[in-house]
């Protein structure tokens, strides 16, 4: 998978600040994830969407978050904002972004059947910009995950969202997988990273709905954008939403990874000053007593490939080392003065409070 070699700054998709618009009811579709196959493609011809839309289109849900800010002169007001969501179990839970009902007092999700059900937050987490609300409500049709590994760069997909708060259901846009693995810094200073970059449109309001394949699975979350690009929108991929979101859900929280080391993107320069046969990868800087050091991982040491993916800056390493599981043993690939090795490191689990 590529990846990219630097973060760029993109802007949160973030919430419409008007009033929650009320999705109609979509064709009436079973409960259960879509398992039908993808629609044909035939002599060339851009495929047939309408039955990915049925599918998918009763899973998405609106998310209008109230809550409560000063004026000028300290005075409460209160404010209303909309995102969007998806639900992802039968039983009421949905994902959508951390941004989306951050700073909320109260939330309602509204259905595409026209119910409008108070949510419960269940779990959030600002570093990967994901949240699970809860719905006490049953039977709820649910979108099942894409495998990670069944997107491919040029992929048609299908971004769904409540797209400016629009009335009559989610807004629908078309495009490809433009690129995998991306990693951005959003205009409120979060790195993403692993994104799945896509040309579907994606506005204000789209944060927390599903992109989606043509066999109407969910290949990630919509995020956020590149605002001044055309047709730059990046997703949270299907894996890291799964895991991210039953960790929410089980714990409520996300428990993370623990390497115990220190580093910085490797540059040529550096790389040259050093002496070091490569110009790319994680040099690292300091090694504490935890993972790291017992693999055998010293400074200046340089990260090469990590988790079977090839490194090319810090926060692309961060990313994927947050994607993993604490307890996971995870091979590092480094290169140290002359010599290339593959050391096996066996991850701990970072505080609640992060430190």
């Amino acid at each position: 998978m590529w990846m990219a070699a630097a973060a760029i700054v993109a802007t949160l998709v973030g919430c419409f600040g008007g009033q929650q618009a009320q999705p109609t009811a979509p064709p009436a579709a079973s409960p259960s994830p879509a398992t039908s196959p993808s629609p044909q493609v035939a002599n060339g011809a851009l495929p047939a969407l309408r039955e990915v839309v049925a599918k998918v289109s009763p899973a998405v849900v609106g998310v209008d978050v109230n809550s409560t800010a000063l004026d000028f002169f300290l005075r409460p007001i209160e404010q209303h904002s909309a995102g969007s969501g998806v639900i992802i179990r039968p039983d009421g839970y949905v994902v959508t972004n951390d941004h989306v009902i951050a700073g909320a007092g109260s939330i309602q999700v509204s259905l595409a059947d026209n119910r409008v059900i108070e949510a419960q937050v269940v779990g959030r987490d600002a570093r990967s910009d994901l949240a699970v609300l809860k719905l006490e409500a049953t039977d709820l049709p649910h979108l099942a995950l894409a495998p990670r590994d069944s997107v491919d760069v040029g992929d048609w997909v299908v971004a769904f969202g409540n797209a400016l708060g629009l009335e009559g259901g989610p807004t629908v846009t078309v495009g490809i997988v433009s690129a995998l693995g991306r990693t951005v810094r959003t205009s409120s200073g979060t790195t993403l990273a692993d994104l799945i970059q896509t040309d579907a449109a994606i506005n204000e309001g789209n944060s927390g709905g599903p992109l989606v394949n043509l066999k109407g699975e969910l290949v990630g979350i919509n995020t956020t954008i590149l605002a001044e690009a055309q047709g730059i929108g990046f997703a949270i991929n299907s894996e890291t939403v799964e895991r991210f979101a039953n960790d929410l859900i089980e714990f409520g929280r996300v428990r993370l990874p623990l390497i115990g080391l220190q580093g910085r993107t490797l540059r040529p320069a550096a790389a040259e000053q050093l002496g070091l046969k490569t110009s790319s990868g994680v040099l690292v800087t300091a090694v504490a007593e935890g993972p790291a050091r017992q693999a055998g991982i010293q400074p200046q040491d340089v990260i090469i490939r990590f988790a079977s993916q090839g490194i090319s800056s810090w926060d692309q390493f961060l990313g994927i080392l947050w994607s993993r599981r604490p307890g996971e043993t995870v091979e590092a690939e480094i290169v140290r003065a002359s010599d290339n090795l593959k050391l096996q490191v066996v991850l701990g689990e970072r505080p609640a409070d992060g430190r």
